[in-house]
């Protein structure tokens, strides 16, 4: 199991980081998984390339923007790096202004998903974003993750409006993203948190992939949760899409299921 603390070391985070605009913010991240050996400086044109081929949908809650891209040559190992930026800057996405960047390059798709589901869960604690935004030094920051990786998310409890209708299941849901190594991974850590809620887990497989293979497993499926950049990529795939603009918010993922099996 891959942990944050494996991923983000310290030298990998960056405060209160000058940028003009999305794409210095991109690169300031990009720089330090250079600096740190975790990637080629061609790897954060990718990241940019992503964006400009796939629009703002790294940009994944108020805030806060996920950049990675592909599995590539120019990723030499698995890793991360944090920047805050002194003034946040637009990305063109409805959770601008954003002053949080984090970057991961992946050597493959499966290597990471214990560490981002901590840092989901991070982020879905209540006060995350203030706390995050409050620290004054990289190893406070990396204190701050490393703490909530060791001790694990919020104790769930179940709604106490859903427990009646039920999927005849199981079922599957695909949650999706350009590249199916980062963000699609937030969104599915925010649906099984719901799920879980409700007590639907048995009856609800959750899936995270890209959108090549997305239109290929949507048959498998009865639903796909994405941004609505990625939404408009996809196009009809036979099934319902439903678009959720805040990855981290289980009120908002909450109203899309309800929508989906009128609940």
């Amino acid at each position: 199991m891959t942990s944050l603390s494996d991923l983000l070391p310290e030298d990998a985070i960056q405060l209160d980081v000058p940028v003009t605009d999305w794409r210095a913010a991109i690169r300031a991240a990009g720089s330090l998984l250079t600096a740190t050996g975790v990637a080629a400086d061609e790897y954060t044109a990718e990241m940019i390339g992503n964006v400009e081929e796939n629009g703002p949908y790294i940009v994944i809650a108020p805030g806060f923007a996920f950049a990675h891209a592909r599995p590539s040559p120019a990723v030499l190992r698995t890793g991360m790096s944090w920047v805050r930026l002194r003034e946040a800057v637009e990305f063109g996405s409805p959770n601008d202004p954003v002053d949080l960047v984090v970057a991961l390059a992946a050597t493959d798709a499966e290597v990471h998903t214990d560490a981002m589901a901590a840092l989901a869960r991070l982020l879905l604690e209540p006060g995350a974003d203030q706390r995050l935004r409050a620290v004054v030094t990289p190893r406070e920051l990396r204190a701050l993750i490393t703490g909530e990786d060791a001790a694990g998310s919020e104790k769930l409890v179940p709604a106490t409006d859903s427990g009646e209708q039920r999927p005849s299941g199981p079922i599957k849901i695909l949650t999706v993203c350009g590249n199916g190594v980062g963000t699609s991974l937030f969104l599915k850590s925010t649906l099984e948190k719901v799920l879980n809620r409700w007590k639907w887990s048995s009856y609800v497989d959750v899936e995270a992939t890209d959108t090549i293979s997305a239109r290929g497993k949507a048959g498998e499926a009865v639903a796909v949760l994405t941004s609505g950049e990625i939404a408009k990529t996809l196009g009809d795939v036979g099934i319902p899409v439903q678009v959720v603009e805040n990855f981290t918010s289980t009120a908002e993922v909450e109203r899309k299921l309800r929508d989906l099996f009128d609940v």
